[in-house]
């Protein structure tokens, strides 16, 4: 018999008494997901690929901003490097003259110096070529490594920029994946536009030579060398394609392999016995993916095969003739080598060249990726002269008829929503899960904006402030909040991190969220590791990871104060301490409150009930106990509990 999502979810919640709402919603978006097929936006053709070429210039930009030091040395070294073969070989041709002359007209009784001065030239052409090697290696791998971590940085800050909403959309995460993968391995795409510059250089010198001998060489040469670069080229296309349109079932293997190996998701994954469900869907897509790259991979190294040998027919036609010129006596034997080596030279250089054309265009259309992700802007958007934040506030927060729905949705998550939060109130919400709650606090630290209507904050509209100024008046613990693997001492400043080095602010909010009690039993006290990620870190339970949360709010010391259940994982004991400082941390401070358990709830001025993204209720404790709506029966079907 199939179990039903729905079902599934039901059962969850029932088990283990939380939600796997997430991770079902993924796999329910995973499944729909591959029935689709791929479209022709996914097909690359050579104008898309000629015209990634433009991507160069402000990828050069970017290595020239990282270091204009590097990026001069890198070039010189390279222009001196594309001489020495030229000059290698002509060297080499005059000690094989100087050979065979001695040889014909001096055997045993000429001057050597000659010949010697010949060899000793070569061998510190020798010396030098590996130098240049070696510093040209050196200085791309230092190049690299800068130009990588700038661009992390570049990514991370743009991130940052960017709406939470754009982050919940998975075409934004597509985006976000292809460009991360692209402040990676950036060194490769230097070196080879850096390389096709200077073999091209080494390539002129070398064509000089030849088109001097017979001009009918360089085309021979031509003939040979470009149906190997249209296939490599055309192959390239269908790689690059191949790889572009897997990008969310990459995204998903990725996901697959981290849940079916993770401490986070352990314990779900073994009480549902999902790992074989994990492992097929893994399985499945991997499979896929590489029976898909399999056919390219045959066809491609099929019609390798043959071009090469193409190719190689080629060079031994003009090997022939150069041959049959020297033995008729119209070139000498070092002319010979001169010439089939620079013929053998220009051969590989011109398909080098050619085939990393098609690389540097592959990696180009990347490269697109990663600056298309660069062009997506905030929808937020911060007006010219924004209105200063107030202090401290006077009105409050009024919400007038305001609505939201999420991207990609018809749903309404808020609709038409209207209260005030005044100034210094403690306002609780309440509501069934998926009633709007965290939507509703979330429009007020302006992390999304309202679909329909308006918010306002002392009688402005909240669009008027800088959203950063105004978040930095916001304090807020999310019932999801984060359990950064850092130390304790950060994971307290995080509240207010340009504070990290105030030590004693942070032990005070330490002190006041009861975090202390926690963080002295840690070997290293406040730097102590938190977290299994990282070498000698230290795990805390749920209660313990919500007392450091609570730190965090101490340590911001906003105005606005959200508290998203901010006590659901202590024990009793523990939230009965916590709440007798409560007051403490929201004296003097609006708070929004958000919690299921009612004993929380009636310590709010006032209280607002939610169902369906709707207002429904509003008034104090006792007001809405008279009433005998919505949170009069929530309240009394909670109590029966403790009866």
């Amino acid at each position: 018999m199939s179990l039903r999502m729905g079902d599934l979810e039901q059962n969850t919640r029932l088990i283990t008494g939380h939600d796997l709402n997430p991770l079902l919603t993924f796999f329910g978006r995973v499944l729909n997901r591959t029935k689709k097929s791929r479209g022709k936006e996914d097909i690359v053709d050579f104008k898309q690929r000629f015209k990634a070429f433009g991507n160069l210039p402000e990828f050069f930009k970017l290595v020239w901003e990282t270091s204009k030091k590097l990026t001069l040395l890198n070039i010189f070294l390279r222009a001196l490097k594309s001489i020495l073969p030229l000059v290698t070989l002509f060297i080499g041709k005059l000690i094989i003259d100087e050979v065979v002359h001695l040889i014909r007209f001096q055997p045993g009784h000429g001057s050597y110096n000659r010949l010697f001065s010949f060899v000793t030239i070569e061998f510190s052409l020798v010396l030098l070529n590996d130098l240049l090697n070696r510093g040209i290696a050196l200085v791309d791998s230092l190049l690299g490594d800068l130009l990588s971590n700038r661009s992390s940085v570049r990514l991370m800050q743009h991130a940052a920029q960017l709406d939470l909403d754009q982050f919940e959309d998975s075409a934004f995460y597509d985006k976000l994946e292809l460009a991360r993968r692209q402040t990676l391995n950036r060194t490769i795409l230097m070196s080879q536009v850096l390389g096709q510059m200077q073999d091209v250089i080494t390539m002129g010198f070398l064509a000089i030579g030849l088109i001097s001998f017979n001009p009918w060489l360089i085309l021979l040469l031509i003939i040979s060398v470009v149906p190997s670069f249209l296939g490599e080229s055309h192959f390239n296309e269908k790689t690059y394609s191949l790889v572009h349109s897997w990008t969310p079932e990459r995204r998903e293997l990725d996901y697959l392999r981290y849940t079916g190996a993770s401490d986070e998701t352990a314990k779900e994954v073994k009480i549902f016995g999902l790992s074989d469900f994990l492992i097929e869907r893994f399985k499945l897509l991997s499979d896929k993916y590489y029976n898909e790259n399999k056919v390219l991979a045959v066809k491609r190294a099929g019609w390798g095969v043959f071009f090469s040998t193409f190719g190689n027919i080629g060079y031994y036609i003009a090997y022939i003739i150069i041959i049959l010129r020297t033995v008729t006596g119209h070139l000498t034997l070092g002319d010979l080598t001169f010439l089939a080596g620079s013929f053998s030279r220009l051969k590989v250089l011109l398909e080098g060249v050619l085939n990393r054309f098609t690389s540097i265009a592959e990696a180009a259309l990347y490269l697109g990726d990663f600056f298309d992700f660069f062009r997506l802007e905030p929808r937020i958007k911060v007006k010219e002269n924004p209105r200063k934040f107030p202090h401290p506030i006077l009105k409050g927060f009024r919400f007038e008829n305001v609505s939201f729905r999420y991207q990609n949705t018809d749903k309404w998550a808020i609709r038409n929503v209207s209260f005030t939060l005044n100034a210094r109130e403690k306002l609780a919400l309440v509501g069934e899960n998926g009633a709007g709650k965290t939507t509703l606090v979330k429009l007020l630290a302006r992390l999304y904006d309202p679909t329909e209507g308006r918010i306002f904050l002392d009688d402005h509209d909240l669009k008027e402030f800088d959203p950063e100024d105004l978040r930095k008046e916001i304090g807020v613990i999310f019932q999801d909040f984060v359990k950064f693997q850092m130390t304790a001492s950060n994971n307290i400043a995080v509240g207010r991190i340009e504070e990290k080095e105030n030590y004693e602010k942070i032990k005070q909010s330490a002190l006041r969220s009861l975090a202390d009690s926690v963080i002295e039993k840690l070997p290293n006290g406040y730097q102590q590791m938190i977290g299994r990620r990282f070498s000698d870190g230290i795990d805390l339970s749920g209660g313990q990871w919500q007392k450091m949360a609570l730190g965090r709010a101490y340590m911001r010391d906003a105005q606005l104060l959200i508290l998203d259940e901010p006590t659901a994982a202590l024990d009793a004991r523990a939230e009965y301490e916590v709440f007798q400082r409560f007051a403490d941390l929201t004296k003097g401070k609006t708070v929004i409150l958000i919690s299921h358990r009612f004993s929380t709830v009636r310590m709010a001025d006032r209280i607002l009930v939610l169902e369906n993204g709707k207002c429904t209720e509003l008034g104090t404790h006792n007001e809405l106990l008279e009433k005998g709506g919505t949170y009069s029966d929530l309240f009394n079907l909670q109590a029966q509990g403790y009866r």
